[in-house]
């Protein structure tokens, strides 16, 4: 079993699901007692906090990457950035680093193009709804092999300044709240409204607070799929 590498604390609350997957997923496949090998360098966020408001992003791939390197220097195999809004800075991590890692959006397309989806919706924070970083990785990767193209399609100004709001002033100091659910839930109607076929849950908190019993369009959770193919690679 190879080891996995986790840099998270981006926040804690969704770095928890990372942890608590990967060994329910090596325990469901290996039986018994056995759970992953991991080493995890969880960084401080608000930290990181500072430099996305600043859009200080070469502050933050400093930063990220000696976290990465603390993994690697720790003996991991491969490694997770275990959010999707810090994937901004993948490429430059990437080259910095010679351990491998995973992205996230290479993994959920996989999960998209197994069924069949052409039209996605994508929630998440504001830099991974508006900025192209991610939906073009997302597009690119679910077009190889020629697959037909992936549309992914966002929500109006106002639903984004909203979901954007949910995740840093609740979910991530580890609030849910119902009436929270609901508006997500609206808004991921006006999206099939659109003609999403399937929606992204973009941003590694977002389980904390909908899941696929909540709605009938196929949830795609990226904390989940990032996961399981981290255990997918570590029993290779």
């Amino acid at each position: 079993m190879k080891t996995i590498g986790l840099l998270g604390g981006m926040s804690w609350e969704s770095t928890v699901t990372y942890y608590e997957t990967v060994n329910q997923e090596v325990r469901d496949r290996l039986g018994k007692h056995h759970s992953a090998e991991v080493l995890l360098r969880s960084l401080d966020f608000e930290a990181v906090r500072a430099f996305q408001r600043a859009k200080d992003w070469k502050g933050a791939a400093r930063h990220l990457i000696q976290g990465v390197r603390q993994l690697e220097d720790g003996g991991a195999d491969l490694a997770l950035i275990c959010t999707n809004t810090m994937h901004i800075l993948f490429d430059e991590i990437a080259e910095a680093v010679s351990l491998p890692l995973l992205h996230i959006a290479d993994v959920t397309a996989a999960a998209i193009r197994r069924e069949g989806i052409q039209r996605v919706g994508l929630l998440g924070t504001r830099f991974t709804m508006e900025e192209s970083f991610y939906r073009e990785r997302l597009e690119r990767s679910a077009g190889e092999g020629g697959a037909p193209p992936l549309a992914v399609l966002v929500p109006e100004e106002e639903d984004r300044g909203e979901v954007h709001r949910v995740i840093f002033e609740e979910l991530c100091l580890g609030t849910v709240y119902p009436e929270s659910r609901e508006r997500f839930l609206e808004i991921i109607e006006r999206l099939r409204s659109q003609g999403a076929e399937g929606v992204i849950l973009g941003c590694t908190e977002i389980p904390l607070l909908i899941g696929q019993g909540d709605v009938e369009l196929p949830l795609f959770d990226t904390t989940s799929l990032h996961s399981i193919a981290a255990v997918d690679a570590a029993l290779l």
